[in-house]
This record gives C-alpha cells, sequence and structure tokens, in this order.
C-alpha cells in the first residue's frame, strides 16, 4: 500500500504541492535613477529601499519569486557629469511602489534540502507593476515641479549571487535594473494632451530605475518527492 501512495505522489506532483521548499524574506538596499535628470550613473544607490519577497522552488536551478519594494528615487542635475544638466539646474523626488513576479533562475544548482554550504550566482527577470506620481512641469514655470497619482509597468532584470548561510537562512546581494514602460517619472515627458505641459530630454527613451542590496530568506517545507520508479 505504501508503495501504491509513492507511486500516485510521481504520478501527480501537485498533489505535493505543500511539499515544496519555500523562502520568505526581505530586501534591504539603496535605489537611483537613470532618466533625463540626474545623473546618469547606472549604479549609483542614493535613497533607502526596502521589501519583503517569497520564492517557490521549483527545482534546484530556479524558482517563482514575488516580491513587494519601496523607494524614493531622486534626481538633480547638479549630479550629472554633462555640462548642459548642470546649466539647466533641474530635480525632482518621487516614491515607486513596486510588485513584482517572477522567474528566477540558478546558474548551479542550489538545492535547499542539502544543508552543505552552497554558492550560486542568478538571475531574474519577470514583471513590475509600479504605482509612483506622474510628474509635470508647466512651460510658463519650468522649474515648478507638479504631480497625480499614477501606475506603470516596468521590466525588471536582476543579477545575483547567493549562500546558505545556515541551515534555513539564504544571504542574497544583488543589483536589479528596472525599465520602465513610462518616461515622466522625471517629469521629463508626462503622458498628457495638455498643450501647457513641459517636455524636455531625449523623448525616445523611458526611464529605468535601480534596487541595489541584500536579500536574507528563511527557507521551510518538507523535502518533496523524488521518484526512482
Amino acid at each position: 500500500m505504501k508503495k501504491i501512495f509513492n507511486l500516485l505522489l510521481c504520478f501527480f506532483p501537485f498533489i505535493t504541492l505543500n511539499a515544496q521548499i519555500n523562502e520568505l524574506g526581505v530586501f534591504l538596499g539603496g535605489s537611483n535613477f537613470v532618466g533625463d535628470v540626474g545623473s546618469t550613473t547606472y549604479i549609483a544607490p542614493e535613497k533607502l529601499a526596502f521589501g519583503v519577497l517569497y520564492k517557490w522552488n521549483k527545482s534546484p536551478r530556479h524558482a517563482y519569486r514575488f516580491s513587494y519594494t519601496q523607494s524614493t528615487v531622486v534626481g538633480n542635475d547638479l549630479d550629472s557629469d554633462e555640462s548642459g544638466r548642470n546649466k539647466r539646474g533641474y530635480r525632482f523626488e518621487n516614491n515607486i511602489k513596486e510588485f513584482s513576479a517572477g522567474l528566477e533562475f540558478n546558474f548551479f544548482d542550489f538545492n535547499l534540502h542539502d544543508y552543505h554550504r552552497k554558492i550560486t550566482p542568478y538571475i531574474f527577470s519577470g514583471v513590475n507593476f509600479i504605482l509612483y506620481d506622474q510628474l509635470y512641469r508647466f512651460k510658463t514655470t519650468p522649474n515648478v515641479v507638479n504631480s497625480q497619482n499614477s501606475n506603470s509597468f516596468a521590466i525588471p532584470i536582476i543579477l545575483g549571487i547567493k549562500s546558505n548561510i545556515a541551515p534555513h537562512l539564504v544571504l542574497g546581494v544583488e543589483v536589479g535594473a528596472r525599465y520602465t514602460f513610462t518616461d515622466d517619472i522625471d517629469s521629463s515627458n508626462p503622458n498628457t494632451k495638455n498643450t501647457n505641459i513641459f517636455q524636455f530630454g531625449n523623448l525616445n527613451n523611458n526611464d529605468w530605475y535601480v534596487f541595489s542590496g541584500v536579500t536574507l530568506t528563511y527557507t521551510f517545507g518538507q523535502k518533496p518527492c523524488y521518484c526512482a520508479y
């Protein structure tokens, strides 16, 4: 009878969904913005970024990952190496709340049931839904920034490296750029038909923002069935 039950578990893996390895943890780091206002340095954390994340490890090589992260992003033309931006002197501040879902791929096997020390680089991508303030300036007062609530989508590209530092703890270090589907986080190109709105910068490039930091997750869940038949 026990053998029959084991066979059923192997042929119907959805029965063992509650036995998959899970990870639940936090992200802590910094954020920076790359757009039409401020510095063009790709990785230069300026403001605190923090969030929570959950991973469902389907195999030692890949996991479904879901997260929520938020941060303030800022830009100041005086921090740019471009003389044109220095002379212009624009600045902005915005708040981004990010909901993310996607697939994390490990370059090496990362079996969490094996408590020996392991380390692997990884890459993550998926889709983000972001909440932020659409910023805009009027032609008559281009130095004054106005705002209204808005939302959009972004594509994350995250590279990192992680290791199990304890039997149930995994520490990771990662850098993740987000390509957004909007160009109004920095007020340069708001999506509006108002002819009094001031537009500037490269109107053909959308905004980017970057989160860099560490993740710490706690692993839990029983060992899944590995069928030998």
